[in-house]
């Protein structure tokens, strides 16, 4: 009977798929509205709040709050504020979630080392949420046999280690220990929108290249934490070298209209 129920579940979920394109023109299925993936991650990053050590070093919230609301800034549509908020700790790592929230750790602020190629990170996991990538990803899970663990769940069987299933499902494995990496076509989206949007924001476009350079130095052979759900290659760094010169004419637009510097205040 439990079987029927979960089928029957999964079947109903089904029925209210939506099929849409990404950015690049992929066909998504997505499974989940706005306000759903809004509720998801409202919940995760209160679980983050509670799990991780928040900075209190005002002087840097105030710079990585600078380059996260000018990234989100120039996303179309009503303005939002989204939540910053900067963990203590030294993981090389950064994640956007829906719901319009933005978490960044101080030890990517050692590979990250301006405001530009800490717009490239920022542009990069913004991107992910802009496009549909977390609810992509948590309906994958739920059409396969992730999903039945899901389904579990909202029948009231399941525990903690589903409710980290939903959190890695939004980006978040690194942090809970439960790794659903996002795709090589959604990371190729992610550059190339995220990128487009740090342009747009005046940041320089040509600090995603150097950006990831240093990211694949970083971390011995294995890279830091980001590099665990972002893989790095010499095809992607090469990609970004050649998407610059197109983002450029942004990045010249928006400088001209003489947008404040982020900065750590001394």
């Amino acid at each position: 009977m439990k079987r029927l129920a979960i089928s029957l579940l999964t079947l109903s979920l089904l029925g209210g798929c939506v099929t849409t394109q990404s950015p690049t023109g992929r066909s998504q299925t997505l499974l989940f509205s706005a306000a759903e993936m809004n509720q998801m991650g409202d919940a995760s990053f209160d679980e983050m709040k509670k799990q991780q050590k928040i900075s209190k070093d005002a002087k840097l919230n105030a710079y990585v709050d600078c380059v996260a609301q000018r990234v989100t800034g120039a996303l179309e549509g009503p303005a939002q504020r989204w939540e910053v908020v900067v963990f203590d700790s030294p993981q090389v790592n950064a994640f956007a979630l829906p719901g319009g929230h933005i978490g960044v750790y101080t030890g990517l602020l050692k590979v990250a080392n301006n405001q530009d190629q800490l717009a490239v990170v920022l542009g990069h996991e913004v991107a992910h949420v802009l496009a549909n990538h977390s609810n992509e990803q948590v309906s994958r899970a739920q059409m396969t046999g992730t999903g039945l663990k899901l389904a579990d769940m909202a029948l009231g069987a399941g525990g903690v280690a589903n409710k980290d299933l939903y959190m890695a499902a939004l980006g978040l494995g690194a942090q809970v220990g439960y790794i659903l990496p996002y795709g090589r076509a959604q990371e190729s989206e992610a550059d190339i929108v995220g990128l487009e949007l740090m342009a747009r924001a005046g940041f320089d476009p040509r600090a995603g290249a150097i950006l990831w350079q240093n990211m694949a130095r970083a971390g011995g052979a294995q890279g830091p934490e980001l590099l665990s759900t972002h893989p790095s290659h010499d095809t992607r760094i090469s990609g970004l070298q050649s998407l610059a010169p197109k983002m450029l004419p942004l990045y010249d637009a928006a400088k001209a209209k003489g947008l404040p510097k982020c900065q750590i205040a001394k």
